[in-house]
């Protein structure tokens, strides 16, 4: 049985990147920004990027603006992944934390795009230590765990203590947390919570990554109120709440 892209944690897309038309994907990566802000994944931050699809050692992303205000492929900057710099050293401001997607592409060339965000929804469950769990269909690409990235205890002497990921250094350990082994292509985790901050996520699309990043956040808001009715009611006291199988998936 094939396993569906979007739900399975270990399914991959079938189109062969390589062979993406730039310009659609560059239009399509702008539409991408729109959709995750009408979902509230992103606000005025948060930011989705993807991989060049005939360049490798390349990523694009929007300049330092809101996602919702992206408008044309002049707002789009391509990045060297070796170092997240700009390709056009006269480019625009970009994004401070533009380090979590450099890292990502230099780590697992099967991912192809990233997100990242700070939804509301998801934000109790980088908090409160209550673990992320898929309670229903559409969020089995969870898997059976979702890690936690804690920035505070990497951090060295001198420097900012801010939580963002504002350095390389830093983005290889986010980078690193979404699998224990470097042996693969796609990481062991479609999702990693970061401590006090938010999520990133990832696919070998730009449809799968904006599927996991709202469908996470949906996931979150579905657990957050199925724990809260049963801590309340007193009219279901068998009721146990139970994340899914793994056969579920």
């Amino acid at each position: 049985m094939a396993l569906d892209w979007y739900s399975d944690p270990k399914a991959t897309a079938a189109p062969d990147w390589s062979k993406q038309d730039l310009k659609k994907l560059r239009h399509t990566l702008i539409t991408a920004n729109h959709i995750l802000h009408h979902h509230s994944i992103v606000d005025a931050y948060g930011h989705i990027s993807i991989r060049h699809p005939q360049n490798p050692d390349i990523y694009i992303m929007c300049g330092y603006m809101a996602p919702g205000v992206v408008s044309s492929s002049d707002d789009l900057i391509e990045y060297y992944i070796k170092d997240s710099s700009p390709v056009d050293p006269d480019a625009k401001k970009g994004y401070s934390e533009r380090f979590i997607h450099g890292e990502m592409f230099r780590k697992w060339s099967g991912v192809n795009c990233v997100i990242h965000s700070h939804a509301e929804d998801v934000l109790p469950f980088v908090t409160s230590g209550v673990p992320l769990v898929p309670v229903f269909h559409m969020a089995g690409f969870l898997g059976t765990d979702v890690p936690i990235f804690d920035i505070a205890k990497i951090y060295e002497k001198g420097e900012q203590q801010d939580l963002l990921v504002r350095n390389a250094r830093i983005g290889t350990h986010l980078a690193s947390t979404f699998a224990k082994s470097n042996e693969t292509d796609v990481p062991e985790h479609t999702v990693v919570l970061m401590r006090r901050h938010g999520y990133t996520t990832h696919g070998p699309s730009i449809e799968s990554a904006v599927y996991r990043a709202i469908y996470t956040k949906i996931n979150a808001s579905i657990q957050t109120n199925a724990m809260t009715l049963k801590a309340s009611s007193n009219l279901t006291p068998k009721f146990e709440f139970e994340p899914l199988t793994e056969e579920m998936w």
